[in-house]
């Protein structure tokens, strides 16, 4: 089922006011609302490599295997979704590894990744590293992935306060990344999308630039215009900075869209 009509997707990536190269990648399908953005690493333009294997493989690999998905109730559906998902970032894994292995210039690249599909009035989304996908709903911004990254480890211990992170020299440093291993951890998880929210996918190049207060009112502002929304993220990061490449990928339902037959997405569309 085509969701072209009911979704809305537009992204930017930048280079920034300080590196040469854009190391982030982003990619999406309007057909099937399928988000994808990475943010590599390496040298002799290894991240760009790694980076840009990532989200033609994801992009790839869901475009494919989505077509014959069949839901028949809230498990499967959960479970069918959640596994193209997890498949597909878990072949770009391999895809950036086997590469690496290869040519020897690119050995070491890695990228970080956050990929996001929309159906049956619901997301999936996967993700490895410091890439981030943040939800504004009701005026309310929502950081929905968790980092892997040192600082955050360090402030689930305890051994950080948010605010101290920000400041450390050790923000950067990810605990997970693709391709630098042959297998990776991928976190997936599931939530309910609700017409008018808005779906932010975007790189450490705009969340070590601007803080999340910023970020929600440029979305509550643009909220009827995301190709601005993006463009003031991007200008602002830049503004204040801009140290790393800048990318923001910016997703939002204006339509409801159950898949057909499907009991969750009937009591859905019942009790709301």
């Amino acid at each position: 089922m085509s969701l072209k009509g009911k979704i809305q997707l537009y992204g930017k990536t930048d280079t920034g006011s300080v590196r040469e190269h854009n190391e982030d990648a982003i990619g999406c399908n309007d057909d099937i609302a399928l988000a994808v953005l990475a943010d590599g690493m390496g040298g002799h333009r290894g991240g760009e490599m790694a980076s840009a294997i990532t989200v033609s493989t994801v992009l790839e690999a869901i475009t494919n295997n989505i077509k014959n998905i069949k839901i028949d109730d809230t498990d499967a559906g959960y479970s069918t979704v959640g596994k193209i998902i997890h498949e597909a970032v878990s072949l770009a894994n391999k895809n950036v590894h086997d590469s690496s292995e290869v040519h020897a210039q690119y050995r070491g690249m890695g990228s970080t990744v956050v990929a996001v599909l929309f159906y049956d009035n619901r997301f999936t989304v996967a993700h490895v590293g410091d890439s981030r996908l943040y939800r504004l709903r009701d005026g309310k911004l929502e950081q929905l992935t968790r980092d892997h990254s040192l600082v955050q480890d360090l402030i689930d211990r305890d051994f950080y306060t948010p605010e101290q992170a920000k400041i450390s020299l050790n923000k950067n440093l990810i605990t997970r990344a693709i391709g630098i291993d042959s297998k990776v951890q991928i976190d997936v998880q599931e939530d309910i999308a609700m017409v008018n929210d808005i779906y932010l996918l975007c790189s450490d190049g705009v969340t070590d630039m601007i803080d999340d207060d910023l970020i929600k009112s440029v979305m509550i502002e643009n909220s009827q215009n995301l190709e601005k929304s993006t463009s003031e993220i991007i200008r602002l990061a830049n503004e204040h900075g801009g140290k790393d490449n800048i990318s923001a990928l910016l997703v939002k339902p204006i339509k409801s869209f159950p898949a057909k037959n499907n009991l969750f997405s009937r009591l859905f569309n019942i009790f709301s």
